[in-house]
C-alpha cells in the first residue's frame, strides 16, 4: 500500500516541480515518473521495515 501511495505522491510532486520550472508536458511526465519511482522505492523500504519490526 505504501508503494502505491508513494508512487502517486511522487508523481504529483514531480509534475509540480516541472511546472514550477516552466517545463513542457513531456518534462512533467519525466519528472513525475522519476519522482514516482523514487517515492515508490522509499515506500517499499518503509513497508519492509514496518513488516520486519512487526508494526505493519
Amino acid at each position: 500500500m505504501l508503494v502505491i501511495v508513494g508512487f502517486v505522491i511522487g508523481a504529483a510532486w514531480g509534475a509540480m516541480v516541472a511546472r514550477k520550472r516552466k517545463g513542457s508536458r513531456l518534462d512533467m511526465a519525466q519528472y513525475g515518473a522519476g519522482y514516482g519511482i523514487a517515492f515508490a522505492i522509499l515506500g517499499l523500504f518503509a513497508t519492509l521495515i514496518l513488516g520486519w519490526t512487526g508494526m505493519g
